[in-house]
């Protein structure tokens, strides 16, 4: 004879039940004020290098909390740099005050703009060894990047004034400054976007962004270095492999700051892509969630005279999922869109909350008929947890 619970045996799965729902609602909507999806990863090659022609139309790249710091280069000699004597913007006039410009003489009227007469702009080819990413924070996207940068061209460059739009240099050291090459050795923070949609088996792209602060691409224009755009043979980023590596230049204006600010600005653009590795993420995040699931599937096997047993059997693994879900969620940023490993998480729920329904509905049938509905239970609640769990993982 199969004994029946009593109703107070209900209350602790229905009351952890309740808490994993309001714990999935707050996760499918979780969403940071203002954000807005991280950018897509670009094609997995090995080592893409390529040069974009500067556009006068041209948008400007929003990187956010951009900080910028100009690298620090002693001025050099008026002798050895082309144009070094005298800026464009001394040259610019203002015959009714306000934003000095250079008329409708030039391409542009920018005060920054090189005058008509001035020399064609060089064509500086940018190389970079990367030594180092350290510090990686994937809830802030933030990193300490340490790198050569070389600057080479066929005629004498203009003095140069670097800055880099997603970050800050804390350091830097100048190797050589010559009319027509300049190296330096640089040390900063940086900040790219975290892409998560594939979390744990993401791949990031970290970039570094240089530009120069006063010279437009009509005295400077910039262009990839392809045999000095590396990694250092002892370069390092713990707990990261390397997925490729990408340099390009582009063009860059800043149309609001002041009136005739029509200048465009050469930009080049790093990225290297770090990938997780794979067995890593698999033991962390999926190998817990299954073991869960299969734990909670041994319920399906107490027979309907153990039904205290039975009841009283998903409610810790559901409390288990939930705390899981919410330490993997402490290492995460905030996001508009589900992550790989909340939708497996997902999954665990649905498939507790199917045993879980499993019993109940034993509950609800007459004492004879418990027997059918162990059977049909034992059957289908397995079927439909690997169907669950299989679109959780591959959707």
């Amino acid at each position: 004879m199969s004994r029946r619970p009593s109703p107070r045996s209900l209350v602790l799965p229905a009351i952890t039940l309740l808490v994993a729902l309001i714990a999935i609602s707050s996760i499918a909507f979780r969403k940071l004020p203002g954000e807005e999806d991280a950018f897509a990863a670009a094609p997995a090659k090995k080592l893409a290098l390529g040069t974009a022609q500067p556009s006068a139309s041209a948008a400007p790249v929003d990187v956010p909390d951009v900080l910028t710091a100009p690298a620090p280069t002693p001025p050099p000699a008026a002798s050895a740099d082309a144009g070094a004597s005298q800026e464009p913007i001394d040259t610019a006039t203002a015959p009714d005050g306000g934003v000095p410009s250079h008329g409708n003489v030039g391409k542009y009227r920018s005060p920054f703009a090189a005058p008509p007469d001035a020399p064609p702009p060089a064509r500086v080819k940018v190389g970079m060894l990367l030594n180092s990413i350290d510090d990686y924070d994937i809830k802030t996207g933030r990193y300490t990047a340490d790198f050569f940068l070389s600057l080479t061209s066929d005629l004498p460059m203009p003095s140069v004034h670097l800055s880099f739009p997603n970050g800050k240099v804390d350091s830097s050291e100048t190797i050589a400054d010559k009319p027509t090459f300049k190296l330096f050795r640089l040390t900063g923070d940086f900040k790219s976007p975290p892409n998560l949609r594939k979390y744990p088996f993401d791949s990031q792209e970290l970039k570094i962004l240089v530009e120069d602060d006063f010279r437009g691409v009509d005295q400077i224009r910039f262009m990839v270095d392809k045999d000095r755009t590396q990694l250092a043979r002892a370069f390092r980023a713990l707990g990261w492999q390397v997925g490729y590596l990408e340099a390009r230049t582009s063009s860059q204006s800043y149309p609001d700051r002041f009136e005739n600010d029509d200048l465009i600005y050469g930009r080049y653009t790093f990225t290297i892509s770090l990938e997780r590795y794979a067995t890593s993420a698999a033991f962390t995040v999926f190998v817990p969630a299954f073991v869960i699931v299969l734990i909670s599937l041994l319920g399906m096997w107490v027979p309907p005279g153990e039904m205290e047993v039975r009841s009283n059997a998903g409610a810790p693994m559901l409390a288990a999922a939930v705390l899981f879900h919410f330490a993997l969620m402490q290492e995460l940023p905030a996001t508009s869109y589900l992550t790989r490993a909340d939708k497996l998480m997902l999954g665990v729920y649905v498939s507790l909350a199917l045993g879980m329904l499993s019993t109940w509905w034993m509950f609800l049938v007459e004492e004879k008929n418990m027997d059918k509905v162990f059977v049909v239970a034992r059957i289908a609640v397995p079927v439909l947890t690997v169907l669950v769990m299989a679109v959780a993982c591959l959707y």
